[in-house]
């Protein structure tokens, strides 16, 4: 990364400038070839690009350099590129400073401005880099702290962009499928924002019927309905000074929507019951696995409140999308002296996860309370490959294990498809072609 690549086609001034550099001990290569320049700089063997603005006989115009210098910065656009020209082609020169060459050198050059320029450029160019890699270290220790386990590039990305936006108090809309991991999100940006001494309070916004909206979200007073006898605190006075994280936020009622919007325009509620009106310090981070643009346009969801939430937003994308994370997390989730077998393994990467990571952990941990042994093959996690369900071939099997969530659930399909770790929508799909008939125990 320090070595500085000349592209110079003049054999004396490329000369005068390689014995310069190697009497104050900076690296260089020498080239006349611009294609040569440009695969060093591919191979990030480049720390900083010295480049002549003309490299044919006769040429003035500046062309040749100009398109070296754009090919550069489309290879590695943070490259320090120092131009060096004759007074015929300054102008261009100039104008590349202005898109980002870091400066220009006119010929014949002083040594003394030439070598500190270069140190200087060179210097910066390592202080980025490691800067760089303290970020993503700190980013990744980060996650990792927070219970993130990944190891693809779209997760990294999510996870770096939390930590981002985390000091800020710009509200963060958290989108993504059932079981991805939203809420863990939530929790990271919380734990790297200056209000991680705060509380982080969680409410599954979509699940507050609307004559318990005001009452669980800004509070009661006694007596204010009927059986109230005692002061009610609501979730955001709970969360005042730390952070609120609305679950579901689709799911909200129109009526919930309007009132939340009101809050978050002014920072004032009234507790239900009460004219007083109290002032909150909240950041609002909300998730939801809905669409909320087509919401919208079907004229469920508020367009106003819309943009008061998701000012940031951040995509978490499904685990069918970043099969790479499948097998750091099932490892992060099976407890030892229990590991996987080499079948599980490729069985786990090979299925498409409707479930997301939660589906992920509840095999794995259904799976390690099962088995007789410390080795969990495929059908301890249900995907043998016959009954691999990513192929649509669904087994007795897997109908007991519906059947026998549905039981501990007493019936309920949103408890029972939490505990498979699939939606609500696809476990109905499941019973109606296995055959399960829901059946309710007597109370």
């Amino acid at each position: 990364m320090s070595k500085v690549v000349i592209v110079e086609d003049q054999p004396a001034v490329a000369k005068a400038l390689r014995v310069l550099f190697d009497l104050h001990d900076i690296e260089s290569v020498v080239t006349s070839e611009p294609e040569q320049a440009l695969r060093l700089v591919g191979k990030g063997e480049a720390g900083l690009l010295l480049q002549d603005m003309n490299f044919t006989p006769g040429a003035t115009s500046g062309d040749e350099g100009v398109a070296l210098f754009r090919r550069a910065r489309t290879l590695d656009p943070s490259l320090p590129i120092l131009l060096m020209t004759a007074w015929t082609s300054l102008e261009t020169a100039v104008q590349l400073v202005k898109e980002g060459a870091s400066d220009y050198l006119a010929k014949p050059w002083d040594d003394a401005k030439l070598i500190a320029t270069v140190r200087s450029l060179l210097r910066a160019r390592e202080l980025e880099a490691e800067d760089r890699s303290e970020r993503t270290r700190s980013r990744d220790a980060a996650g990792r702290a927070h219970g993130i386990v990944y190891a693809s590039e779209a997760m990294r990305r999510v996870v770096s962009l939390a930590v981002q936006i985390a000091p800020s108090d710009v509200p963060v809309l958290i989108t993504g499928p059932n079981g991805a991991g939203k809420e863990k999100i939530a929790e990271l940006i919380h734990a790297s924002s200056k209000r991680k001494n705060k509380p982080l309070v969680k409410v599954n916004a979509g699940a507050i019927p609307d004559e318990l909206m005001e009452s669980e979200l800004f509070g009661a007073e006694p007596g204010a309905y009927t059986g109230s006898t005692r002061l009610r605190i609501g979730r955001f006075e709970a969360a005042n000074g730390g952070t609120l994280f609305l679950d579901e936020i689709g799911n909200l009622s129109a009526t919930g929507q309007m009132k939340l919007l009101r809050v978050l325009q002014t920072g004032e509620l009234e507790r239900l019951g009460s004219s007083e009106t109290r002032r909150v310090d909240v950041r609002v981070l909300c998730a939801t696995n809905a669409d909320l643009q087509q919401a919208i346009a079907r004229g469920t969801f508020r367009q106003d409140l819309y943009f008061r939430i998701a000012v940031i937003e951040i995509a978490l994308p499904p685990l069918r999308q970043r099969r790479e994370d499948v097998l750091a997390l099932a490892e992060a989730f099976v407890k030892p002296p229990k590991k996987l077998d080499e079948a599980a393994r490729a069985a786990l990467v090979a299925h498409d996860w409707p479930g997301n990571v939660r589906e992920l952990q509840n095999r794995i941990l259904r799976a390690t309370a099962l088995s007789e042994g410390d080795v969990l093959t495929a059908a301890d996690l249900g995907l043998a490959p016959e009954q691999d369900d990513a192929r649509g071939e669904e087994t007795p099997l897997e109908k007991t294990q519906i059947e026998t969530a549905l039981l501990n659930a007493n019936g309920s399909v949103s408890r029972a498809a939490e505990a498979l770790g699939i939606s609500r929508q696809a476990l109905y799909r499941r019973m109606e072609k296995l055959g399960v008939v829901l059946e309710r125990r007597p109370r």
